[in-house]
């Protein structure tokens, strides 16, 4: 009973994080089973068989589901990249045609206005089913979302292209300045996913957000993502948006429950 209860936890945690990573992992279980492979390098060896095939699977698939992955293999010319092969090794790379479309679209006009810059991409959706959702984020349930990096520099105020605080490029946030707007001070919400991780802080490099490129990126999606794209809100910190002067209606604040935003750009098309 107990075996059989610690496979389901398993196959359910692999789901959470993957979406199709139980599938793979119950299938892996019934093969090892019928071959009675009972040798733990072996069993793993076919679970992750059975997990790129499902990969694989899904990457055809999504299309069918109104989904389309972004690349997280990039050329030197590149001008949108994933920010790590993780997201695609955990299917967190899907979108929408409409919401890759934007993106690329994105990277092309940063592109133009600073020759060379890189634009990041960040967590966007799984490849199926609308409704499930992408933990932590409490709306990348759709394929209509996507989370973008923030443009950086060093301490001197060289710019960095490409390049975040943080490997996975979330967590490293922007602390506000006294006197700054704080919507959630002195909240103290139990059941929430704004974490501050404040002993990662001084982990992280000091570097700053490039105000010029990251301004211009926001420009251009309170413009023209909105007209062209349907863009509807984009969630960043209330003082970063104070910050880099911005009072579009599309910026939003994302409340107090979910994430901070003081790390990444959050985009969704209606």
């Amino acid at each position: 009973m107990f075996r059989f209860a610690l496979h389901l936890l398993i196959a359910l945690i692999l789901t959470l994080l993957t979406e199709i990573g139980g599938i793979a992992y119950l299938i892996a279980l019934a093969a090892s089973r019928i071959f009675d492979i009972r040798r733990f390098p072996a069993k793993l060896a076919i679970f992750l068989i059975c997990y790129a095939g499902a990969t694989f699977a899904a990457n055809l698939a999504a299309p069918m589901f109104g989904r389309v992955p972004l690349s997280c293999v990039a050329s030197a010319a590149d001008r949108l990249v994933v920010r790590s092969p993780i997201y695609c090794l955990l299917n967190r790379n899907y979108v929408t045609p409409y919401v890759r479309d934007l993106a690329k679209a994105l990277a092309v006009h940063m592109d133009k206005q600073f020759p060379g810059t890189v634009t990041v991409a960040l967590d966007a959706n799984f490849p199926f089913m609308n409704g499930f959702p992408l933990l932590p984020h409490l709306s990348h349930s759709d394929g209509k979302k996507l989370d973008f990096a923030y443009y950086y520099k060093d301490a001197d105020g060289a710019f960095l292209n490409g390049v975040t605080r943080s490997p996975i490029g979330y967590f490293a946030f922007e602390q506000p300045n006294p006197g700054d707007e704080l919507p959630c001070e002195g909240r103290h919400d139990w059941l929430t996913t704004r974490w501050d991780f404040n002993a990662l802080q001084p982990l992280f490099p000091a570097y700053r957000i490039e105000e010029q490129r990251t301004s211009a990126a926001i420009a251009w999606l309170t413009s023209e993502g909105v007209a062209r794209f349907g863009l509807q809100k984009i969630f960043i910190e209330p003082h970063l948006k104070n910050t880099l002067g911005f009072t579009d209606s599309h910026i939003r604040f994302q409340g107090c429950r979910a994430a901070r935003h003081d790390d990444h750009i959050h985009i969704q098309v209606e």
